[in-house]
């Protein structure tokens, strides 16, 4: 079988010589060519020669044209911030900054970048005729997030009717954009919308099942194949993910590939993914992503399965990882040899987060992929951005892309399992959901309360009042009530008249009446302190 033929026949659930091996080369093709992602995004050439690069270093069945889910945005006077090593951001939404939605036109083939891209896929279509094409659009969700902002969250609340006139719109620009791959050659119209992880199943039902299940019925009948493409914590949508009726799913590792294939192939439906970008591919060795891929194999099947990265390959991605998975994806022999082979991962030594959270100020933690190149990332990160200043001098907050391998181990440390998330002084608070501006503000503001409630126990007082036998402590006692009083002080005063216990503290008892002042130091909470730790809250004292 030739790769176009097999990746068509796994799309239609027929059985397979070998799973396809599909790897989703964006912005990394530019790493192969020593170009910038900014510069390889906007050249019809560098596309090409870039799909060569990665056509001769790993042997795929298929192969997008491109990954950029900004095209479609920046013909609607979405501006861009671009970057070397990821495809641009959108930072500004026409319909939140005056534009009405009756003065957008849906693009044509020579708007914006749209021609560079197509003359990119009529090219590539020419010179790889076995190899299946992928032409990827952005899905209406993810578009009309872009034209509108993190405010459709609220919209979808407030004012339902008009977020599904802007989804139509972007369904119909869909449309055109799919018809557009299909006619410069591409086979598979792959409907990438990441943010469709940030909504639950009856939210997506709502305001994305209509539209999606309207496209993936225009591109059935233009003769084409269909992908919906999702990344993120998007489990619980994956039923109506297939109830839209693509030819093809495809995740990325937040989602087990069990759990997937478990739900569509007894639909009909094919799967893909989800080999892991950054704790293997980016990061990990030759050994390490050929682990990944048997992995993935032994779980997809030969039958409805595309192997593929779980979303656009990281830019720098060493070309070892990537060129190690062709062996055992090509031969059997080879897998077995993986297998058998002792796994030698190295073990990271975990951060000691167990005293993490106790700075004076709030500390808000984004785990991300890496908000310049994850739309859903970008959009969870500008949430926490928009709130900090009305928490400014209180709050702390960074960004944690796990593509570096000290954020990695970060995110480990911390247990968390799922990206786009937000950690609140090292407490996981929102996993892969953007929240509304209310809900991030009532968590922050109930982290300080609770930072506030610990400094007033730290300032609890305990005021003993050491008196033996026959001395006389009346006055005393009548001065500490009123000192308490008009201070407003939480202090603990107890009468102590044991001889012994006077004596501890070094105070004989004719020197009685004397006062013994301490103040608590709240060290821990709901944990055991380790033996070094206690130690040194000693030492402190001494």
């Amino acid at each position: 079988m030739t790769g176009r033929e097999r990746v068509l026949a796994a799309f239609n659930g027929q059985k397979t010589d070998r799973v396809p091996w599909v790897p989703f080369v964006g912005s990394h093709a530019a790493f192969l060519l020593g170009k910038t992602a900014t510069e390889y995004l906007q050249s019809a050439d560098l596309i090409v020669e870039g799909a060569v690069q990665a056509v001769e270093k790993y042997r795929p069945d298929g192969i997008p044209v491109t990954f950029d889910l900004q095209i479609e945005a920046e013909t609607f006077g979405c501006k861009l911030i671009w970057a070397d090593e990821n495809p641009p951001a959108v930072v500004t939404h026409p319909l939140t900054d005056g534009m009405k939605l009756e003065d957008l036109r849906i693009p044509g083939p020579e708007d914006g970048r749209i021609p560079i891209v197509l003359e990119a896929a009529k090219r590539l279509r020419k010179l790889y005729p076995d190899l299946a094409l992928y032409g990827l659009l952005t899905g209406p969700f993810t578009l009309a997030l872009h034209l509108l902002g993190s405010e459709i969250f609220m919209e979808m609340f407030d004012n339902p009717d008009r977020i599904k006139r802007i989804l139509e719109f972007c369904t119909d620009t869909s449309e055109a954009m799919a018809e557009y791959y299909m006619e410069a050659g591409c086979d598979i119209v792959a409907v990438v919308d990441p943010m469709t992880s940030q909504i639950g199943p009856g939210q997506f039902n709502e305001f994305v099942t209509p539209y999606a299940e309207r496209l993936f019925s225009f591109i059935r009948e233009k003769s084409a194949l269909s992908s919906f493409f999702v990344c993120g914590h998007a489990e619980q949508n994956i039923q109506a993910m297939c109830d839209c009726r693509p030819d093809n799913i495809s995740i990325d590792e937040n989602i087990s590939l069990d759990f997937v294939r478990d739900i569509a192939i007894p639909q009909g439906i094919s799967f893909g993914g989800n080999l892991q970008l950054t704790s293997v591919l980016l990061l990990g060795t030759p050994q390490e992503s050929q682990k990944n891929a048997v992995a993935c194999l032994e779980i997809g099947g030969e039958q409805g399965f595309i192997l593929a990265p779980g979303c656009d390959l990281p830019y720098d991605t060493p070309v070892e990882n990537l060129a190690s998975i062709i062996k055992v994806v090509e031969d059997p022999y080879e897998r077995e040899v993986v297998k058998a082979i002792e796994n030698t991962n190295s073990v990271e030594n975990l951060l000691d987060m167990q005293d993490y959270g106790n700075a004076d100020k709030v500390i808000v933690d984004i785990i991300t992929l890496d908000s310049e190149a994850c739309a859903p990332c970008q959009y969870m990160v500008e949430s926490v951005r928009n709130i900090a200043p009305e928490f400014e001098g209180i709050v702390e907050w960074r960004e944690h892309k796990i593509k570096y391998k000290e954020s990695l181990v970060f995110m480990s440390a911390l247990m968390v399992r799922n990206i786009p998330t937000i950690c609140i002084d090292g407490q996981i608070t929102f996993v892969s959901r953007i929240p509304p501006k209310e809900q991030l503000i009532a968590a922050v503001q109930k982290r300080i309360i609770e930072k506030l409630k610990v400094k007033i126990k730290q300032k609890k007082l305990s005021l003993k009042l050491l008196c033996a036998e026959g001395a006389d402590s009346e006055e005393l006692e009548k001065n500490i009530d009123q000192a308490v009083i008009e201070l407003g002080s939480e202090v603990d005063v107890s009468l102590v008249t044991d001889p012994e216990i006077i004596g501890s503290f070094g105070v004989l008892p004719q020197q009685t009446p004397a006062v013994v002042l301490a103040r608590y130091h709240l060290k821990s909470v709901k944990r055991i302190p380790s033996v070094e730790v206690i130690k040194e809250w000693l030492k402190e004292n001494q």
